[in-house]
């Protein structure tokens, strides 16, 4: 086998925008960032094509993150979907129920920290599953509650076991995906959390007074699926990008020091970057909560609309929102990451005078558009960040930055609920009436523009190959010669499956 020089690493790195602004000047690399946007209009297959090159393994590993997400959506939704039902309950205004929604928010970046750590450093496996364990406990026990104060203690510590799941899933579904089908992917990925609101959405109608139990039917019905979840998940191995990686960790003759150097090479290299991540996800989650959140209060309480149509209304915009993602998605492959983003939020701020001013059923179409941009720009999350991140803590990354950017944007439901109480309407009978559509389109013009500026500053690294061996961060960590010895032992066995039949497998 080949030694893994320097020239070597250089070779398989990807050609675009990707390794070279590490080592550019500021001045160099500001310059660079309108060039860079230009579209690489690179070939890809159809989509067909794209999703046949996975195999077996790979499919599973996406369908069990991609289910697991959607049902962590889920059950964040089921008290942005009963906000009326649980004031009622508590005896709470609006605005005091939501803190329900921004202790989640708060406490996610918590659990990204913590499951994130775990899963990089002991594999993907059993902190995902741990995961939902906890989702199980959490859901029962708000459903539950009894005192306000009761509720607020249960979401603190859900957030805690949301916040651990999201690097988890990307990692599951993404690090051994091929590298054509990565956009598409990730796209179909990102859409578990539309596909989890609109389950909530569903079932919220269904289940939340229906029953002499009032609003708790959702939460005890949340805690079921993860289950199975649980057991799909140990059906499974682990990636094979981490169990690469900790080949190469046992082969350096220190399982958890190798760790933590990678850790300081993680740091010495990357602060940066790992900043910037953060504030890009902060501008991400006010988009998806300041446009979502509210809405279905905003339906109901200023446009009068009935049960039956906010539920009609969220599922249109729900499909609008998973049409998005894959179709973004899988187009940020040929027209790159930045500059599909920044499109999205472009089209999504033109469309935010209908979304939040047409007062009648016509207003879901308005739903279903705006949610395709939202959602399709987040499509393209994923990956990027996937791409972005250090190898070695891609887990890690990819959670505590997403959840410290929900940190960042934890209070947008309170701030848009509490704004909102000053442009009063007309009460309907003893019911408040408040103009919410004015607050959110306001809200979301600030959003889209900083999501806009900060991506068209940021970096890419689209096509990044994600194996140990493209990975300079591991060679500075670890050294070459352990690296050398890991991936020669992995060509060995691979070569002795090959003669016993087994390499051929799609399992």
């Amino acid at each position: 086998m080949a030694s893994y020089d320097d020239r070597k690493m250089r070779e398989d790195s990807p050609s675009d925008d990707a390794m070279a602004h590490e080592h550019m000047g500021l001045g160099r690399y500001l310059a660079t960032r309108l060039p860079t946007l230009k579209p690489p209009m690179a070939k890809a297959p159809n989509p067909i094509k794209l999703l046949a090159m996975l195999n077996l393994q790979q499919w599973l590993f996406f369908l069990v993150a991609f289910i697991a997400w959607s049902w962590d959506a889920f059950d964040f939704f089921t008290v942005s979907l009963t906000v009326s039902e649980l004031s009622k309950e508590f005896d709470k205004t609006t605005a005091q129920i939501t803190w329900g929604i921004t202790l989640v928010l708060m406490f996610r970046s918590v659990g990204a920290i913590i499951f994130g750590i775990a899963a990089d450093r002991y594999g993907r496996k059993w902190p995902f599953v741990v995961n939902n364990i906890l989702f199980i406990v959490l859901e029962l026990g708000t459903g539950f509650c009894n005192t306000y104060s009761q509720f607020l203690a249960c979401r603190a510590l859900f957030g805690i076991a949301m916040g651990g799941l999201y690097g988890n899933a990307a990692a599951t579904a993404l690090e051994d995906c091929p590298e054509q089908a990565r956009g598409i992917v990730s796209g179909m990925l990102q859409q578990g959390y539309a596909f989890g609101y609109l389950l909530a959405t569903v079932f919220a109608r269904g289940l939340v007074d229906t029953t002499s139990h009032g609003w708790r039917p959702l939460f005890w019905f949340g805690a079921c699926p993860p289950v199975l979840i649980i057991i799909f998940r140990l059906c499974l191995p682990e990636t094979k990008s981490y169990t690469e990686r900790a080949a190469v960790r046992k082969a350096n003759g220190s399982v958890t020091g190798t760790f933590i150097a990678e850790g300081r090479v993680a740091l010495q290299k990357h602060a940066l970057l790992l900043i910037y991540l953060v504030l890009l996800m902060a501008g991400f989650n006010f988009m998806s909560h300041g446009s979502q959140d509210l809405y279905p209060q905003m339906l109901e309480n200023q446009f009068n609309f009935s049960k039956n149509a906010v539920t009609v209304t969220q599922v249109v915009a729900n499909l609008g929102a998973m049409t998005g993602g894959t179709v973004v998605g899988y187009s940020s492959q040929i027209f790159g990451r930045r500059f599909s983003i920044i499109v999205m939020s472009i089209v999504g701020g033109l469309l935010l005078y209908p979304y939040g001013f047409v007062s009648n059923k016509r207003v879901i179409a308005a739903a279903f558009f705006e949610q395709f941009c939202v959602q399709g720009a987040w499509g393209v999350i994923p990956i990027h960040l996937m791409e972005l991140s250090p190898g070695s803590f891609r887990t890690v990354v990819v959670g505590v930055s997403y959840q410290l950017g929900n940190l960042v944007s934890s209070a947008s439901s309170t701030i848009e609920s509490t704004i909102g109480e000053r442009f009063p309407l007309p009460p309907k009978g003893k019911t408040k009436r408040y103009e919410y559509g004015k607050v959110i389109a306001i809200f979301m013009a600030c959003v889209y523009t900083y999501v806009i500026i900060l991506t068209f500053f940021g970096p890419e690294k689209r096509a990044r190959r994600f194996g140990v061996e493209h990975d300079s961060d591991m060679v500075d960590a670890a050294g070459r010669e352990a690296l050398n010895r890991a991936t020669r032992r992995g060509e060995d066995t691979r070569d002795s499956n090959d003669v016993n039949g087994v390499h051929g497998s799609k399992v």
